[in-house]
């Protein structure tokens, strides 16, 4: 089957994160993805984290499908070879500080080229030349200030949301830019992505609350405010599990299945806006009964009654779980020296184009030769530029 962006040819000029997991999306559904690395150590994920001799894991799950050249990006002859992959790329992917590449050369070169770029807090503005990473982009945007628990300082996530989220709204940003192209609508386009606002994004209606209201979100541990009952609570054996009762039958249902009948039929308690003001009663209710169980009755219990619930998941959790089995969402891979590790699946699965890993992430400067072949370098010219440090 072919894949959905078969054909379709990006150049990645990005470290570490936003930039890369881009891209990464890409190649994974069928793109051609040529990622641009400065010689020597190359994009410093390279070495973050936990290692297998010597190279990062999330290097070779961040890089999978992607073809590595390592040149020098400030050479005259390495940035004449850039412009020449640009000729007939689809998309430019970078996370350069503002301005970068000049984007009247670019569109000049070749009309039809989308450029992503993704930065801290995007292309103008007063704070455009600040450094961004994504727990500052987290931060901006919001999402730091309402995460933990109210009486801790605002939390991490755990994860680089803020760069992840810059990456799929990059990704979005590109699609669009690509289908009006493809469909003679008109030439290519800046998408200019922020840190800060792709987080924003996600705030939910922060807005308007606080325009309207001058309601402040504030930090809410697991709860969810304004919504009852939805929390996490603690089980007899020391799990947690998050029970969402808040639609008005499944309340109902909930609280016949905890033996509290009297909540469940009590008006005061029939629709989402009495419940919230009483959510700390709703709340202890459910606790009494989730502390004297397991976390498997439990959700046994709401499997029964049809009561949206889960357990919070480790990464165990997950490797053991015959959902994530049954969906492929755990694939084995093999490094160098023939070591197999499991990585994550696909997302998303589509039907009938769907996405697949063809290769791990390669290493540095594996697929100079090839590259510069398909421009149409002799082997002479590509040792010479080899020779003269052009690339690696």
């Amino acid at each position: 089957m072919t894949a959905p962006l078969n054909g379709i040819k990006v150049i990645e000029i990005g470290t570490l994160i936003a930039a890369p997991f881009a891209a990464r999306l890409m190649a994974e559904f069928g793109a051609e993805v040529i990622k641009i690395e400065a010689m020597g150590q190359g994009d410093p994920l390279r070495k973050w984290r936990k290692l297998h001799e010597g190279t990062s894991l999330w290097w070779y799950l961040q890089s999978r499908n992607k073809k590595s050249l390592a040149l020098d990006l400030k050479s005259p002859e390495g940035l004449d070879l850039i412009k020449q992959l640009l000729g007939d790329a689809d998309v430019l992917i970078e996370n350069l500080r503002p301005g970068g590449l000049g984007w009247d050369v670019l569109h000049a070169l070749n009309p039809k080229l989308t450029l992503v770029r993704i930065s801290g807090y995007g292309q103008t503005g007063p704070y455009r030349d600040r450094p961004g990473f994504g727990a500052i982009g987290e931060a901006m945007g919001g999402i730091r200030y309402t995460t933990g628990n109210p009486d801790s300082p605002p939390a991490r996530v755990g994860v680089s949301l803020g760069d992840s989220l810059a990456s799929l709204h990059g990704v979005i940003g590109a699609l669009m830019s690509l289908l009006r192209v493809k469909t003679g609508q008109g030439d290519g386009q800046i998408v200019d992505v922020s840190l800060a606002e792709s987080v924003f994004n996600l705030m939910e209606s922060l807005v308007p609350e606080y325009d309207m209201l001058g309601h402040v979100c504030e930090r809410s541990g697991g709860a969810l405010p304004g919504i009852a009952p939805s929390n996490t609570y603690l089980t007899a054996d020391g799990a947690y599990v998050v029970i969402a009762g808040n639609s008005d039958p499944i309340y109902k249902r909930l609280m016949t299945t905890i033996g509290r009948a009297d909540l469940a039929e009590a008006p005061e308690f029939a629709h989402n806006d009495g419940r919230a003001a009483k959510s700390s009663l709703l709340d202890a209710a459910i606790t009494h009964w989730t502390s004297s169980l397991p976390i498997d009755q439990v959700l046994s219990a709401l499997e029964a009654a049809e009561v949206p619930a889960g357990r919070i998941y480790s990464v165990a959790d997950i490797f053991s779980d015959p959902h994530y089995q049954a969906r492929d969402m755990l694939l084995t891979a093999e490094l160098p020296g023939g070591v197999s590790v499991k990585m994550p699946g696909i997302v998303p699965k589509l039907s009938q184009t769907p996405g697949g890993v063809n290769w791990q992430g390669p290493t540095l400067g594996q697929h100079t030769d090839e590259i510069l072949g398909s421009l149409g370098l002799a082997g002479a010219d590509i040792q010479r530029l080899k020779s003269t440090g052009v690339v690696q």
